[in-house]
């Protein structure tokens, strides 16, 4: 099945810069925040925050995630196809909840998910990630273990960290209540895994192949690691994450061609 790509990949790229820079997006009209309603901090929204430390309770987390902008249901699936406009490359990435769970080093017990990325059916980075939701319904992002292949084979691991080892600390796939100028870090492993979130708005329209969504939670992605990289993230209410655009550092788009929830 073909990635449909609406737009040139300039195109796309200038209307995100654009409407990024006023604070509003696309026809679903997120607002900027203002004075009198200012965007959340990380002493107002209790979110983790570059290499911060946290200290999280277990008793506090559940393997049941339910936050509406990515349910992760055991035995839901999720296929992307990822399309490299710069070298027509294409690969197909399968995300699988699993009926697993792992006690992490922090003590949270944590779901584990499946990530499987492939080119012409040929690995190309194979992940297991690790995830848990607090009691207010944000999804934390507890670690990963992930291979990077070349030509098949197992070429690296870099990027693995698990939350309590090593000074890596968890961070936030998907805040319980997201507004536009919240900020989190996804993860902390120094020199390894630094990404980091925004949310630019809480009320986009956005068409994978899959189908179309309104109010979707967009995101800004950055990593200190690779300043020039940047991403915008596209969340759908009860089906999760259906489209990545990446703007700078590269020009990949990913989008959700089908879903199935457990």
């Amino acid at each position: 099945m073909s990635v449909r790509i609406r737009k040139p990949v300039a195109a796309v790229i200038g209307i995100l810069a654009a409407t990024f820079a006023l604070g509003a997006c696309g026809n679903g009209g997120g607002s900027k925040s203002t004075s009198a309603d200012p965007a959340p901090t990380a002493a107002t929204s209790g979110l983790p925050q570059g290499s911060e430390p946290v200290k999280l309770d277990p008793a506090d987390f559940t393997t049941q995630i339910d936050n509406p902008y990515w349910p992760m249901k055991p035995g839901s699936r999720w296929v992307y196809r990822e399309v490299n406009p710069e070298d027509l490359s294409v690969e197909d990435v399968v995300v699988k909840v699993t009926n697993r769970t792992k006690k992490m080093a922090n003590g949270i017990d944590a779901r584990v998910v499946s990530d499987f990325v492939s080119e012409n059916g040929v690995p190309t980075e194979v992940t297991t990630d690790y995830y848990a939701q607090d009691a207010a319904g944000n999804i934390w992002y507890l670690g990963e273990q992930t291979t990077e292949y070349a030509n098949g084979k197992p070429k690296t691991t870099a990027g693995s960290f698990e939350a309590g080892v090593d000074g890596a600390q968890a961070g936030i796939a998907v805040p319980a209540d997201p507004k536009p100028g919240l900020t989190y870090r996804q993860e902390y492993y120094a020199g390894q895994a630094e990404d980091r979130g925004e949310v630019v708005s809480v009320d986009e329209q956005v068409e994978p192949p899959f189908g179309h969504f309104k109010h979707a939670l967009m995101t800004k992605d950055t990593n200190p690691l690779e300043p020039k990289v940047l991403e915008f993230k596209f969340y759908a209410r009860d089906v999760g994450p259906v489209s990545t655009v990446g703007v700078s550092g590269g020009s990949k788009i990913e989008e959700l061609v089908s879903y199935k929830a457990g």
